[in-house]
This record gives C-alpha cells, structure tokens and sequence, in this order.
C-alpha cells in the first residue's frame, strides 16, 4: 500500500509537531511539510501534491477556510479541518469551500489516524459533538441549504432526512415516526442511493449544508 502523503498547516508549532511525530512513526503515512499558514500549504501542495491536509482554521496570512477553498477548486488533495469546539460557524464555512472532514484537536493518536484514512479513502468524517453543535444552532434557522434539492423527496422522506442530521439513530427515528427500523434502514438506503452518498454524516452534512462532501 502506498504510504497517505500529508501535509499540516497549523501556526502552532506544537500543534505541527505533535502530529508530525504521532503520523511519521506509523508507516501508513508520509508527512510531506508543514506550513503555518493557509498560503505556505498551498505553495507546498503545488510542488508535493499530498493526498491529505490537516488544516487549522484561524492562521495569518491566508486562513484554512480561504485555503480549503483554494485546494477544492484546484484539485490540489482532500481536506481534514482541525477545529476547536467554538468554531462552529467557521466549520460550516469550510464545508462550504470543499472540506471533507473535521477533527476536533484533543483527538487521539489513532483517532487522528482513522479520519485521516476515512478521508484518503473518500469517506467524508465529522465529529459527532461538531454535527449536534451545527445542527443544534442551524437546523430550525435561516441556514442556507444551496444545492440541497428537497422536491425530489417525499414527506416521509424529508422526515427521514431531518431525523438523521439531528443525528438520531435509526431506533430513534424508528420510535419518533412510528415506523420500523428496517422500514427507516430502506429509507435511508434508498436516499444515500438517490443523492449517491455513501454514509448517513454524508446526508447530514448534505441537508444543513448543501454540500455534498463524500466525493
């Protein structure tokens, strides 16, 4: 297996070492460089062409959301943000821009390592305390949906929908509408195949977002 090449951009110090030490002792991973600031990430991205980035929000010079923007729309690597619990806001701004993942930074070593491999692999992550914050603060609100077509979709299914970006398990979406579980799992299949999404965090994302973020 070819070794997932990385590249970190964080304007600690710390935060850049410390994740430099905890992925070059496994052999799955290459750390490629490391940037303090959203535009030394790119500038590295476009000499090294990594497959991952582990990307701060808030840095100088050029910030992770202006530079996610950047890699998505240059096809430079996938995107894993690294966010503090506050950064809500700005986490729904990086989907936006083409961010595939998000890791919250008191993550363990081998939790660090899973999100990384998940989104190498095209599996869109999020931390489930980021997908309830979102949702607990944007569902019932203004929050544009842009791209997220609902006129395809029945009532029941809009239900279903809902149900899974407020993050319900499927008991809990099965006791609430007074269904099955098997009848919510087909729903649910029969969604993930319509929007060709592999992964129910994929369809949350998806409805409070409009961003489709597994591709």
């Amino acid at each position: 297996m070819d070794k997932i090449r990385v590249i970190i951009a964080d304007d600690s110090d710390f935060v850049r070492d410390g994740m430099k030490i905890i992925l070059e002792v496994d052999d799955d991973f290459e750390v490629i460089g490391c940037a303090a600031n959203g535009r030394e990430a790119i500038e590295l991205a476009e000499k090294e062409r990594p497959d991952v980035f582990l990307m701060d929000i808030q840095m100088p010079v050029m910030d992770g959301i202006e530079a996610t923007k950047y890699i998505a729309e240059h096809d430079l690597g996938k995107v894993l943000i690294l966010t503090t619990f506050d950064d809500d806001e700005l986490v729904r701004q990086a989907l936006l821009c083409g961010a595939k993942g998000y890791l919250i930074k008191n993550h363990t070593p081998d939790h660090l390592k899973q999100m990384i491999r998940s989104v190498y692999n095209g599996t869109g992550v999020m931390e489930g305390s980021i997908l309830e914050s979102l949702t607990n603060n944007n569902l019932n609100t203004s929050l544009p949906r842009n791209g997220f077509d609902a006129s395809g979709y029945s009532e029941r299914e809009l239900d279903i929908v809902k149900a899974v970006a407020e993050g319900l398990s499927n008991k809990e979406i099965a006791s609430k509408l007074f269904i099955s579980e098997g009848t919510v799992k087909n729903y649910i299949t029969n969604i993930l195949s319509k929007e060709n999404l592999s992964h129910r965090t994929a369809l949350a994302v998806y409805y409070l977002t409009g961003k489709k973020g597994n591709n």
